[in-house]
């Protein structure tokens, strides 16, 4: 079984700069973690979160599309889990951009609350980021 993850976020910024967000390393790690990411299809990444309760904290990721910008997409992996991670960038005009976020690959619920719960954390952050 595989469960998928859809959510959609509404921004007052410019589509190049919800971009920027999604692809600069340095404003990655102001609203996700510290990481070494490069919108390069192939480049293998990894994004290092604070270890936790036996893991590591590592997560493994490789970028499968970059179509500036308006999609990106990467795979990554922790443990037993491997998920595809897509965005969608819109722009809706007078200055408002929708980001849509797909994660597919959860192997149980548990998961993919969990991951809702992170990325609704996230996303606030991101609002941050693009207040900058």
């Amino acid at each position: 079984m595989s469960l998928t993850l859809s959510m959609d976020f509404q921004y007052t910024s410019t589509i190049e700069k919800v971009w920027s967000a999604l692809t600069d390393p340095n404003k990655l790690a102001q609203w996700i973690t510290e990481n070494d990411f490069k919108p390069v299809v192939g480049h293998r990444f990894q994004f290092r979160h604070q270890p936790y309760n036996g893991w590591d904290g590592i997560v493994e990721g490789e970028v499968t599309i970059v179509d500036e910008p308006h999609r990106l997409s990467y795979i990554w992996a922790t443990g037993d889990e491997q998920h595809t991670v897509n965005w969608t960038l819109q722009d809706l005009g007078d200055g408002k951009v929708n980001l849509h976020l797909e994660q597919i690959g959860f192997s149980n619920v548990h998961g993919l609350e969990g991951a809702k719960y992170g990325w609704s954390t996230w996303t606030v952050e991101l609002e941050k980021v693009l207040a900058q």
